[in-house]
């Protein structure tokens, strides 16, 4: 009977919460229930969400990745250097922005399974790697001069839907899909509830770790070449702190913490509710600081109510026991 309240409440709770703010910004607010203000939020939250379905990935096989947000930051830098000054095409200055933030997953992935090196800290080393990386790409000045046919990707229009909300929905689709779906969404699984097991049914754990942060990395600059066509321009400070509205959408939306756990439809509703967060508080006119400090609430109430979650779970176990 216990068990059945803990799974009911990690299925509604994430719902509750996000119609329950919504409601409350509404009161405070009239002019945040209004149909613009929520396409607003959806191109606001676009690229977290992007990002987010890589940082899924991770979290479910048991890591953590600190370095996605400046991940975002290469990909739109090193597209943008060789756009303006290097009169590289469009597609192809996209693909090695892409392909540099792929092989920054992979090598995270390489790293954590060949040494077994703490994620948390081979990813915080990654994550300052690539921060002095951006900086000398720009030599810590925004790139600017975009060609204008690239924008669209950041601020174009399919209706009244935003493009990089389509994009988002697009992402989320096939991620859950490969979650759900496919041989590979079990592999995540496994290896994040328990690796050791995993290994011993003969699953290659090293190989589907990597591919873990490889997604991520992929991912990461699906989202930074949308964040760049947003703002026109490449600035050497992109991403930062983004990883951490990435982990809390992640717990928020019931990815657990230890890894093993979590779906994507929980994602989307943790990226929505700090998306109606960020949007509500600044409909408040609440400032930026004061937007931190909240999003650092959410995420300590968060993964407490995760490690609460798990310990009525292991108190269950044993009284059927």
């Amino acid at each position: 009977m216990k068990e059945k309240i803990i799974t009911h409440i990690q299925k509604y709770m994430v719902i509750v919460i996000l119609i329950v703010l919504m409601i409350f910004f509404s009161i405070l607010a009239p002019n945040f229930f209004a149909v613009n203000n929520f396409f607003t939020i959806l191109r606001q939250v676009s690229m977290i969400g992007i990002l987010s379905v890589g940082g899924a990935f991770i979290m479910i096989s048991g890591g953590i990745d600190l370095s996605l947000g400046v991940q975002m930051g290469l990909s739109g830098i090193i597209a943008a250097k060789l756009m303006v000054n290097y009169g590289v095409p469009i597609a192809a200055a996209c693909m090695l922005g892409l392909l540099a933030t792929t092989l920054v997953g992979f090598l995270n992935g390489v790293i954590i399974t060949t040494t077994n090196m703490q994620p948390l800290i081979a990813t915080l080393g990654m994550m300052n790697i690539v921060k002095g990386i951006n900086y000398i790409i720009t030599d810590g000045l925004p790139i600017y001069g975009i060609p204008s046919r690239i924008t669209v990707l950041g601020q174009g229009h399919i209706g009244p839907v935003p493009v990089p909300s389509i994009v988002m929905v697009i992402t989320f689709c096939l991620g859950g899909f490969l979650l759900n779906k496919t041989y590979l969404g079990r592999y995540f699984y496994a290896l994040g509830s328990n690796e050791e097991a995993a290994r011993l049914t003969g699953l290659n754990t090293k190989k589907i770790r990597i591919f873990a942060y490889t997604i991520g990395g992929v991912l990461g600059g699906i989202a930074g070449l949308v964040l760049m066509a947003r703002v026109n321009s490449a600035q050497p400070m992109s991403g930062w702190g983004n990883e951490m509205d990435v982990i809390t959408a992640c717990v928020v939306g019931g990815v657990s913490a230890a890894g093993g756990e979590g779906k994507m439809s929980g994602v989307i509703a943790g990226v929505l509710i700090m998306g109606v967060l960020s949007n509500g508080m600044a409909v408040l006119g609440l400032g930026e600081y004061h937007q931190v400090v909240v999003k650092g609430v959410v995420l300590i109430l968060a993964v407490g109510f995760d490690c609460m979650q798990r310990i009525w779970g292991a108190k269950v176990k044993r009284i059927e026991v």
